[in-house]
Order: C-alpha cells, then sequence, then structure tokens
C-alpha cells in the first residue's frame, strides 16, 4: 500500500484516493463478502475478505501519511477492547489469562456486554467526545434497515419494547392502517412518511423474530430475482416479452416459478422423517 501511495513510483489512481472517496468501495467490499457468505461461494471468500482487508489498509496508510495512527495501532487497539469486553474469557485483562469455573450464561454475557459499552459511552462524555444517549455509537451511514434494526435493540434494551410478538402485529396493523388513511385523503407525502413508519414497525417484528431484516430482504431480494428471472424465461418461450404480456400470464408464470420452488410431499415427508427432534439445548 505504502508503494501504491508513493509519490514517485506509485499509482495514480491510489495517489488520487482520501478518506471520502474510499468509503463507497468499502461498502461495496463487505457486501460483496456478504454476498458470497449468502450464496455458499465459499471458494470466492478468500479473495472476497481480502478486498475487504485491503480497506483498512487503505485506510492505515492514510492515517500513516498524516501522521496520526499505523496498522499495528488497528491491530492493538482491537485487542484491548476484546480484553475488556470480554471479562467472562479473559478474567485478568490478559491474553494468557483463564476463567478458573464454567462457562458463563449466554444472557450474562450478553447483558456485560452492553453495560461495558454503556461504560464506554459514559467515559466518552467524561472527556467530552460525545453525549450520552444509549443511541450514542449507532453509525448514521448503516443502510436504514440495519440502523433501525439497532435503534430499536437500543431502545428495546432500556425497557422501551412491546410485551409480545403481538403488540409489534397490532402496531403494524395501525400503521398500515394510517398508510391508507392517507392514500384516501389524497395526501400521497403523508402516505410515505407513514411507509416510513410502516417499515420501522416491521423492522420491530424481525428483531422480536432474533432475525436481522437487512439479511431477510436480501433473501427475498434473491427469491423475488430468481421467480421473476423464471417469468421472463416462461415468456420467452412463448415469444412474449413482459412488456407484451398480460398481467394474467405473468402471474401463472409467477406461480408456476413459486410451485417448482416448493417441495414435493413425498421429498417434505422424507426430510421430516430424517429430522433428528431437537431438545431444549439444541
Amino acid at each position: 500500500m505504502a508503494v501504491l501511495r508513493d509519490p514517485r513510483d506509485g499509482c495514480p489512481w491510489d495517489l488520487k484516493q482520501d478518506w471520502d472517496s474510499i468509503v463507497p468501495h468499502t461498502l461495496e467490499e463487505a457486501y460483496e463478502v456478504a454476498d458470497a457468505i449468502e450464496r455458499r461461494a465459499f471458494d470466492e471468500l478468500p479473495g472476497e475478505l481480502g478486498d475487504l482487508l485491503f480497506q483498512v489498509v487503505y485506510y492505515s496508510q492514510f492515517a500513516r501519511e498524516a501522521g496520526r495512527f499505523e496498522f499495528a495501532d488497528i491491530v492493538h487497539t482491537l485487542t484491548a477492547k476484546m480484553l475488556r469486553r470480554h471479562p467472562h474469557v479473559f478474567p485478568d485483562g490478559t491474553l494468557n489469562s483463564r476463567r478458573s469455573d464454567g462457562a458463563v450464561a449466554e444472557s450474562e454475557v450478553k447483558a456485560r456486554w452492553e453495560a461495558l459499552k454503556a461504560e464506554e459511552r459514559e467515559a466518552r462524555k467524561a472527556q467530552g467526545t460525545a453525549r450520552v444517549s444509549a443511541l450514542d455509537d449507532i453509525p448514521a451511514a448503516l443502510p436504514a434497515l440495519s440502523r433501525a434494526a439497532k435503534l430499536s435493540k437500543r431502545a428495546a434494551g432500556q425497557g422501551f419494547d412491546w410485551p409480545d410478538e403481538r403488540g409489534v402485529i397490532d402496531k403494524i396493523r395501525e400503521e398500515l392502517a394510517e398508510v391508507e388513511s392517507a392514500l384516501a385523503d389524497g395526501d400521497r407525502q403523508h402516505a410515505q412518511a407513514e411507509v416510513g413508519d410502516l417499515l420501522f414497525a416491521v423492522v420491530n417484528l424481525a428483531r422480536r423474530l432474533k432475525c436481522d431484516p437487512e439479511q431477510m430482504l436480501r433473501r427475498t431480494n434473491h427469491k423475488f430475482e430468481r421467480r421473476f428471472r423464471h417469468v421472463e424465461e416462461a415468456l420467452a418461450q412463448d415469444s412474449v416479452t413482459p412488456g407484451e404480456a398480460t398481467l394474467t400470464q405473468m402471474e401463472r408464470h409467477w406461480q408456476a416459478a413459486k410451485a417448482q420452488e416448493r417441495p414435493q410431499p413425498e421429498t417434505a415427508e422424507r426430510q421430516q422423517a430424517e429430522t433428528p427432534e431437537r431438545g431444549p439445548s439444541q
């Protein structure tokens, strides 16, 4: 990286880059890692992880040139943070220390993790570097669905949550009714705002179901793409373009694509018979 950024012998493209210009590439590389994992393309994963690591190297080079920090400082900072946040693994706060008693319950680990993060926020406030809020340190640049999930999770950790999933579902229905009301009034701007509220309520349901809404939506995107490509191919076999086809024709092929994805009854029964029952600990 230092050679690529060398003023005399470096690459002209790399020499033009700065902190801001690399950010879009960093986000893209992170999504490519996620995509490879979701596709189980493990043969591609080393390359994708290397591309993501290269982004970290890039930023560390910018910092080195400015005399701020170096790559080793990133590793040391990360190591110190992991030691501090895992006293249940490293009781003395050193890499060589180990617990002498048994494993800690996951609930205790999560509670300790959140307490430590709260302590870090308080420390930043004492240094005058941050306000203290349960919502501090949630990056504004996160994808909206992911940030909504983090905001709602952090608020729920403060007791601001529904008692069960039914309350969230009622909220979703309430927000959908407000969308319908705004559309009935012809107020599309209000309807747009209510759609945002509806999405946020759905994100809360995903959180209650312990799933990542960003990941769930990506899976649905893949499913939609797969089915629509089937519709296009089926129409092409009929010598019809999507623009020429009727909605009824497209819907028929869409349902055919869905039917192909459903396991056949015999297959489903066999899978169920072969799947062992899971106990509480599993």
